[in-house]
């Protein structure tokens, strides 16, 4: 019996990719790669194959929901495409006559892109129009749930290719379940990693040898101050927490709520669906098993969590998402932590000062760079989070899991990889976009001398220090 050597096989198909690469760039223009990213655009979005790759994802992973995949693959297409539009990603891109450098764009190659069982066709649509876009080609390494939406999503793009011209070895995954020795292989050969899902992938596309955009760990924390519309801030903090059954890493994990609004917030989450617990002993015992979350409570529906949590006896029919009471922060209090779940940690703050603190405390344990969000009239405050947390985004008065990978409402590129910087252990602090996938050769011409005088540089500290 033949078997197929794991390691050769991705080799060969990482060699077709760049086979069909090179083609796609010696014969390029902005046309051409426009046209590719709308044919894999158009591969999703199209309402029956998004139907289907959504029902394909829920049915297959057991996480999130029909309806808000469906939105998810829309708008974030959508929204890509829009930021994509106009963008130049071929030929000359920018030409400084007074600094007489010309820039012209180049793609990276092939991309190898590893994605999550979380978003598995959203996530790789996304990493793949950013690619053609640039003139790249990409290989996918989808998680083992996440193959079969992967390959029906590949299987569209590809009938788009065939209509459109294109070859269809820009656009590959790996096959079958996948494998750590698969994938590491696709992580060596590449000529850039994107990597999107467990920290233990992450931290194995920066030790690859391979130039890696890999992004943090989401735990996002939001303020509720005492000059919040607060009726305003619990519909968003609802409709953010339960989209998409909390799949989305920019899912709101933890509240902190200044104590002299604390009791009529709660009141106002009440009304948009949650339940309030208090002891939060009753949620941890079962939430957990054994040291990691509970796989009958992660991004399901809120009725079959609450059955699962042994709740269903003690919260209004209807509920749709928890809201517990807690206090502790760090390892020994998981309630501080990840939950990928409609469960929502709420803690009292005796001031906006101490809410600070206690978002910092909960972003040093963990999401640290990811984001926070705030609720507030205040317009000086979320500088003070900017300059106090360690997070690359603040969020203002917003549905934090719309919000934060780009909406039609904020400036954001839209994404579903957030870099997290320096403190989440990333390269980049923005959102994964087009610009990430392009590199530039520069032509530099020469321009009169701009030397300036020791006096020009030093004078100023001269006369504070002395020379």
């Amino acid at each position: 019996m033949n078997t197929v050597d794991p390691i050769a096989e991705v080799e060969a198909i990482v060699a077709r990719a760049r086979e069909a690469q090179r083609a796609f760039e010696k014969h390029g223009s902005q046309e051409l790669y426009d046209r590719a990213a709308q044919a894999a655009a158009w591969a999703i979005m199209e309402p029956e194959r998004n139907k289907h790759l959504a029902q394909l994802a829920v049915e297959t992973t057991g996480l999130g929901n029909v309806p808000d995949k469906v939105t998810k693959n829309h708008r974030k297409t959508l929204g890509l495409m829009r930021d994509i539009k106009d963008a130049k990603t071929y030929g000359i891109v920018n030409d400084d006559k007074e600094a007489g450098i010309t820039e012209i764009a180049r793609p990276v190659g092939v991309i190898g892109a590893v994605v999550p069982s979380t978003n598995p066709g959203a996530t790789p649509a996304n990493n793949i129009i950013n690619a053609l876009k640039c003139g790249n080609a990409i290989v996918v390494s989808p998680s083992p749930k996440g193959v079969p939406t992967c390959e029906a999503l590949l299987g569209f793009i590809h009938a788009e290719f065939d209509k459109a011209g294109i070859d269809c070895g820009l656009v590959q995954m790996i096959p079958g379940r996948g494998s750590k020795e698969k994938t590491q292989r696709l992580l060596e050969i590449s000529d850039l990693i994107v990597v999107t899902g467990s920290q233990n992938n992450v931290k194995r596309a920066y030790t690859s040898g391979t130039p890696a955009l890999a992004v943090g760990a989401g735990n996002v924390v939001s303020i509720v101050d005492e000059t919040a519309d607060l009726m305003a801030a619990a519909k968003k903090i609802k409709a953010s927490k339960t989209f998409d059954n909390a799949t989305s890493c920019s899912s709101e994990n933890a509240i902190v709520v200044v104590d002299s609004v604390y009791d009529a917030f709660a009141d106002a989450l009440a009304a948009s669906g949650d339940a309030l617990i208090t002891d939060d002993t009753k949620v941890t015992s079962q939430l957990w098993v054994k040291g990691t979350l509970n796989p009958r409570v992660i991004a399901q529906d809120a009725e079959k969590m609450i059955e699962a949590l042994g709740l269903a006896s003690e919260v209004p029919k209807g509920t749709e998402f928890l809201a517990v009471e807690t206090k502790g922060i760090g390892p020994k209090h998981p309630l501080s932590g990840e939950k990928l779940s409609r469960v929502l940690s709420v803690y009292r703050a005796k001031d906006f000062n101490d809410a600070v603190a206690i978002t910092k405390k909960i972003q040093t344990h963990q999401g640290a760079g990811h984001s926070v969000g705030i609720h507030s009239s205040d317009e000086g405050r979320p500088l003070i989070l900017a300059k106090e947390i360690p997070t690359s985004r603040v969020i203002v008065n917003q549905a934090h899991t719309f919000a934060t990978g780009g909406s039609f409402t904020n400036g954001m590129p839209f994404s579903l990889s957030m870099g997290c910087g320096s403190w989440g252990g990333n390269s980049i602090d923005t959102n994964l976009n087009w610009r990430h996938f392009m590199q530039t050769t520069k032509i530099v011409r020469e321009i009169p001398a701009n030397e300036p005088t020791l006096d020009d540089i030093f004078a100023g500290y001269w006369a504070r220090s002395g020379k």
